[in-house]
């Protein structure tokens, strides 16, 4: 009997999918192999284990936001960069919820290695080259603008600024005008 195409690509999409639907912590081998409706030994195959099935949609989602990335900047600098950068992060999250959460786990060395993490992090560079900020201070910029990101981003799909004014859009634009602010008026070590 002929199976349903699955491939390596094919289940990694389909894990993505699931992660949007119940949340990255909940996707298993099992749980896809619901989806397909074929017993988990045939997913074997494929991805090892739920260990590499994560890693694997982590790595989609490091893609996928890259890409996002790159297209945004495109013939962008300054403020207007670091704002579309950040909004990528923001909007993927909020469209893609468990492949953001994904994006966050944590990959061996070597798949860490192999990823669009270098990207991100060149991305990031790019922008901060605007600001004129050289080492050891990008680094610390590049640190700062991932924690604001994602933290805020966490905590707003976490719901936790939906129950105060002012509308968490304002307070977005007003970051990101003060950390636009900061990168221009780094302080000296």
């Amino acid at each position: 009997m002929v199976r349903v195409g699955l491939t390596r690509e094919r289940l990694t999409r389909a894990g993505a999918e699931l992660a949007d639907e119940v949340g990255f912590e909940q996707v298993t081998v099992s749980e896809l192999a619901r989806r397909f409706e074929v017993k988990v030994a045939s997913l074997y195959s494929h991805v090892r284990n739920s260990d590499d099935l994560k890693t694997r949609i982590a790595l989609l989602a490091l893609e996928e936001l890259a890409d996002r990335g790159s297209a945004a900047l495109a013939g962008r600098a300054g403020k207007d960069a670091l704002t579309a950068l950040a909004d990528v992060y923001r909007d993927y999250a909020r469209e893609h919820p468990g492949r953001y959460a994904a994006a966050q786990y944590r990959l061996s060395p070597e798949a860490a290695a192999a990823s669009a993490g270098g990207r991100h992090n060149a991305m990031t560079r790019a922008i901060l080259r605007g600001y004129d900020l050289t080492e050891p201070d990008q680094t610390h910029a590049v640190r700062l603008l991932g924690s604001v990101f994602h933290g805020y981003v966490s905590l707003e799909l976490a719901g936790g600024f939906s129950h105060s004014a002012p509308d968490s859009q304002e307070s977005w634009t007003r970051i990101l005008d003060a950390l636009d602010s900061l990168l221009r008026n780094w302080p000296a070590a």
